[in-house]
C-alpha cells in the first residue's frame, strides 16, 4: 500500500514540475508580450481639401508622394489577427479584421477602386509601410501587403498587432500561431 502512495506522489510531483516549467517565461518573452504596434489605413485623395489631407512619402528606396486623408478609415483596434507570410521572392504582412473592419475595407475597396491605401505603422518607429492599389473588391476582411520593412521589423509589427488584439479582446490568448510562416 505504501508503494502505491509513493507512485501517486511521484506522478503529482512530475505534473507539478511540468506545470511550473510551462508557466516560466523568460524576460525576453515577457518583453515581447508587452510590445504594441499601430496600423492606420489612409485613403488616397485626388486633390487638396485643406486640412483634411496631407502629402506623404511611401517606399524609402524610391519615394512616391501621395496625398492621403489625415484621418484613417481603419486602425489597429479592428485587427483580429496578423501574420508574416511567405510570397514569391519575399514576404508580406497579412492582416485579418473584425466585422466592422471587414465592412469598412469592403466599402472602401468597392467605392474607391484603383486608388491606393496608405498604410502607416508605429512600432519601434513610425513609418509609412506601403500603399497598395485597390484593384479588386476585398470582401473577406483580409488585407495582404508587402511592407517597406525588413523581415524582423515585419515580425515585430505583427507581434505588436497581435498583442494589441489580445488586449482589446479581439483575439484570445489561447489562439496560438500555427507557425511563423504560412
Amino acid at each position: 500500500m505504501k508503494f502505491a502512495f509513493q507512485r501517486i506522489n511521484c506522478y503529482l510531483a512530475i505534473a507539478a514540475c511540468l506545470a511550473w516549467a510551462s508557466g516560466c517565461v523568460s524576460p525576453e518573452e515577457k518583453q515581447k508580450r508587452k510590445e504594441a504596434s499601430t496600423l492606420k489605413l489612409h485613403l488616397q485623395m485626388d486633390f487638396d481639401t485643406g486640412e483634411r489631407t496631407q502629402l506623404i512619402e511611401v517606399i524609402r528606396a524610391k519615394p512616391t508622394v501621395l496625398r492621403v486623408e489625415r484621418v484613417p478609415f481603419l486602425d489597429e483596434s479592428h485587427v483580429v489577427d496578423a501574420k508574416v507570410v511567405d510570397t514569391i521572392g519575399g514576404f508580406a504582412i497579412m492582416v485579418k479584421f473584425d466585422f466592422h473592419g471587414t465592412l469598412a475595407l469592403e466599402n472602401v475597396s468597392t467605392i474607391h477602386r484603383n486608388k491606393c491605401i496608405a498604410i502607416f505603422s508605429l512600432f519601434t518607429e513610425g513609418r509609412w509601410l506601403a500603399a497598395p492599389q485597390l484593384n479588386t473588391r476585398i470582401t473577406d476582411g483580409t488585407l495582404v501587403f508587402t511592407p517597406d520593412a525588413t523581415r524582423e521589423e515585419a515580425e515585430r509589427i505583427v507581434r505588436g498587432l497581435n498583442n494589441v488584439a489580445i488586449q482589446l479582446g479581439n483575439k484570445s490568448k489561447t489562439d496560438k500561431p500555427k507557425g511563423k510562416r504560412q
